[in-house]
């Protein structure tokens, strides 16, 4: 078919435009709490024009040189104006729909400018695009640098040989990632991407960090999901910590030597940071810590908690909190918290195992006295705030991995699973499941991208992050759902890959800022770019 994807992308900008406008006169009476369908719906159109001018940017990057490209951007705009236009999947029983924002006008002016694309009858694009899948032709990924294109291609070979053939057993097992795979892992400089060079780490940026997720996450989240602790306690040193502090705890980091674990959360807090009770006070030359955290990943096997506290009894809300650079002896199978003070209950979970999860209780545990990060009390929030934007970005990445994974399952099992003499492939509603988790796939992977290098340009990039996480935890579930419906029965026995998929895939929506808080974050931030 013949269509423009610079004048389609030109009428979703503007319906975005129209989105805002409405979306600010309803803020003029009301408070956004009290708006929240209609602010989280607009940030799902402003999350959608997004993912759509990454994919353009990658399209024209490639100049043509793969055909299956312009086949997935035909099917990327198509799917997405359609929503746009039509409802807007926020969860699996909320649609975002024009109407609720009274976007009516707006939509049928987006349908009009269109209409090429909407009226098309595109079944024949995406049985084109399962057959290539089908026959080992992939949509292009590179990165258009040898280096990156080389870091991929590094990871992809270790995930294949050490991770994907025994994850599952790990998994089914709730055993913790082996420490020769951690160790393994360590030597690829996964702990150390970001971390600057003068302090042992590879000093690279976020999208070098994206690539090595996703190679990681496809194998098992598990794996992708250790660097996280890692990203975290770095950034938060970099970025807040003293000298001393940079030079005694990066280069163990960087190493692998000191595993690090990110102890924020509370029992009854969720993302209400700033109610955290959890005290520490200075006593003697030592910080004595009190109080009980939850969902704690890592906990027990980490040497180093990044441990967020009110110190600052008198003081309430995020004012009163600081960052500590707590150190703690590995605990063992035997014996998972070995440190006096300190006790730890796993939380069995569903998924994202091999770290495991667990509530902690502190009672009287010690630390030493320049456990201050930075050395500044009250700035714990401000300091934690700088490392959201890298850890939404590697969750995006994550989600890659997982949808990218669940898409491969799900072909493997298409093309050798037969039913009434073919494979099942060759039926319309499986090759369209397969066709669309592959839009789906390259859509967040390149609005991830995108967000990376927004983070490496230097520039505030909060906005972006929780685009490409928002849009990659759906893009994650969506493929492992799809995935597992074409394995039928078998996909719901827990020998079968796909169901350890789809356990993970469901974590992505929550963890590192929930779907309804992302959606909060760019709403407020597109909204306060207004005034």
């Amino acid at each position: 078919m013949q269509w423009d994807p610079g004048n389609a992308l030109t009428a979703a900008r503007s319906f975005q435009v129209a989105a805002e406008a409405a979306l600010a006169q309803r803020l003029a009476a009301r408070p956004i709490d009290a708006e929240q369908r209609a602010a989280h719906g607009f940030a799902w159109v402003a999350t959608s024009v997004a993912a759509l001018e990454a994919v353009l940017a990658w399209l024209e990057k490639g100049g043509g040189a793969n055909p299956l490209d312009a086949t997935i951007a035909v099917l990327a705009f198509a799917e997405s104006i359609g929503q746009l236009t039509g409802g807007l999947p926020m969860g699996q029983n909320e649609i975002f729909r024009p109407a609720d924002l009274g976007l009516g006008r707006a939509a049928r002016a987006l349908a009009d400018a269109c209409a090429d694309l909407l009226d098309a009858d595109h079944g024949a694009a995406r049985a084109e695009v399962a057959a290539a899948l089908a026959e080992g032709h992939w949509p292009s990924e590179t990165l258009h640098d040898a280096d990156l294109d080389a870091i991929r291609e590094q990871y992809r070979r270790f995930t294949d040989a050490a991770i994907i053939p025994h994850a599952h057993g790990w998994h089914l097992a709730n055993a913790l990632i082996p420490d020769a795979t951690v160790e393994a892992m360590a030597e690829l400089g996964t702990f150390g991407v970001c971390i600057p060079e003068e302090y042992g780490g590879l000093g690279l940026g976020k999208l070098v960090m994206c690539i090595v997720t996703e190679e990681l996450s496809r194998g098992w989240i598990g794996t992708g999901s250790l660097g996280t602790r890692s990203e975290i306690a770095g950034e938060l040193i970099v970025h807040g910590g003293t000298e001393a502090q940079k030079a005694e705890w990066l280069p163990k980091i960087a190493s692998g030597e000191i595993l690090p674990t990110a102890v924020f959360t509370e029992p009854d807090t969720g993302s209400d940071l700033g109610s955290l009770q959890t005290r520490a006070r200075l006593e003697s030359g030592r910080w004595v810590i009190d109080g009980a955290k939850n969902w704690i990943t890592h906990a027990a096997r980490s040497d180093l908690m990044t441990l967020l506290a009110r110190t600052r009894s008198d003081v309430k809300g995020y004012a009163g909190l600081s960052m500590l650079l707590v150190p703690k002896p590995r605990g063992s199978e035997d014996d998972p918290f070995p440190a006096p003070g300190m006790t730890g209950s796993e939380i069995e979970v569903l998924g994202y195992r091999g770290m495991r999860e667990y509530a902690l209780q502190f009672d009287g545990m010690s630390a030493p006295a320049d456990a201050l990060l930075g050395g500044e009390e009250g700035q714990g929030f401000k300091q934690l705030m700088r490392t959201f934007e890298g850890a939404r970005i590697q969750t995006a990445a994550r989600a890659v991995g997982v949808a990218r994974r669940a898409l491969e399952l799900g072909l493997d099992y298409a093309t050798t699973r037969k039913q009434f003499g073919k494979a099942i492939i060759h039926f319309p509603r499986v090759s369209d499941k397969i066709s669309m988790s592959l839009v789906d796939f390259v859509v967040a992977r390149e609005l991830s991208y995108a967000a990376a290098r927004a983070k490496d340009s230097g520039k505030r990039c909060d906005i972006e992050a929780g685009m490409a996480k928002l849009l990659g935890a759906r893009a994650a579930w969506s493929n492992a759902d799809a995935a597992l419906q074409i394995h039928g029965g078998n996909g719901y026995a827990l020998e079968y890959e796909i169901s350890r998929i789809l356990c993970d895939a469901r974590i992505l929506n929550i963890f590192e800022g929930a779907a309804e808080i992302q959606a909060q974050v760019i709403a407020r931030g597109l909204m306060s770019g207004r005034n």
